[in-house]
């Protein structure tokens, strides 16, 4: 009987990226390793529940849903996050953050200070600069601040990110340049929470952390919009960013995003010895080649 394997999602460790399995099962993965698995045609995709709690109905989900939650789980889960502004007693310190994903793309967030860089690397992150650090509401503030001064967003869609991975400058220089002028701008504004402490620049690069050095110019030309049943992905590992795996096939390279493998039962597939390429039978969507610019904040 062909054993049914269902993902929890992509986690960054200090030694880079691992796929996490239901029951606590890890997979280390490396640069060059080949990807493979296909999706199982029976049950279809189901709600991953919230918590750590099952899906009492064991709800249906949407194939391109990156969440794989029904609506109450959805509710539930979001429910007491720092991102819902409902913990607004956190005792943990906070930092402020500028992350910059590529050309024309900076974001403005907070993570708690616990946990260092991860939630860069979680959000694929090129490059990023902390900026304050403080109490958690003290952080809320100043995110704000920098939001309506500046016209910095806190949010960037993944679409956008991954599909700029292509035109990335190939210095660290370049790369920071943009987040380098906020910072300067940023920490020079008026009306700073008084507990919130600014930090100096300092740019943390994570292009070799992803793997993304040797693709600058020749990345991903598309990416998998959603996994269905009975379909196939295999693929030599590129490079990973955030959620995203960039896997090499025979007609190139294509980003996954795993958070679209939650929800499915996922069965091992033969990989012929030998084999170059790879296969994704399932839906792919082309990039445009066109530079994302954002506007209103120089």
């Amino acid at each position: 009987m062909v054993q049914v394997w269902r993902c929890s999602g992509l986690r960054w460790t200090a030694q880079g990226p691992v796929l996490e399995w239901d029951g606590g099962r890890r997979s280390a993965l490396g640069w060059g390793q080949r990807v493979a698995f296909g999706v199982g045609s029976g049950g279809g995709r189901r709600c991953v529940g919230a918590r750590g709690h099952e899906c009492p109905v064991r709800a249906a989900v949407s194939g391109r849903s990156t969440g794989a939650r029904c609506e109450e789980c959805a509710r539930l889960d979001r429910a007491h996050s720092v991102a819902a502004d409902t913990l607004a007693d956190d005792p943990r310190p906070y930092h402020v953050y500028l992350a910059w994903f590529g050309p024309g793309m900076v974001k403005v967030g907070i993570t708690a200070v616990g946990r260092g860089p991860a939630r860069l690397l979680e959000q694929g992150a090129v490059c990023f600069s902390w900026l304050g650090v403080g109490p958690l509401m003290a952080a809320r503030r100043a995110e704000e601040l920098l939001r309506a001064a500046l016209g910095v967003p806190d949010r960037i869609p993944y679409a956008q990110k991954r599909a700029v991975r292509a035109v990335l400058p190939g210095s660290e220089g370049e790369r920071a340049a943009e987040i380098a002028e906020l910072h300067e701008r940023a920490v020079a504004l008026g009306g700073w929470p008084e507990s919130l402490t600014r930090l100096p620049f300092r740019a943390e690069d994570h292009v070799r952390a992803f793997g993304l050095a040797g693709l600058v110019g020749a990345d991903a030309f598309g990416e998998v919009t959603e996994l269905v049943a009975g379909g196939v992905v295999s693929g030599e590992l590129k490079a990973a960013a955030g959620p995203d795996l960039h896997l090499g096939t025979g007609g190139g390279v294509v980003v996954l995003d795993t958070r679209l493998m939650t929800g499915w039962g996922l069965v091992p597939v033969s990989v012929p010895g030998g084999s170059v390429g790879g296969e994704v039978s399932v839906p792919v969507r082309e990039f445009t080649r066109e530079a994302h610019q954002q506007d209103g904040l120089f």
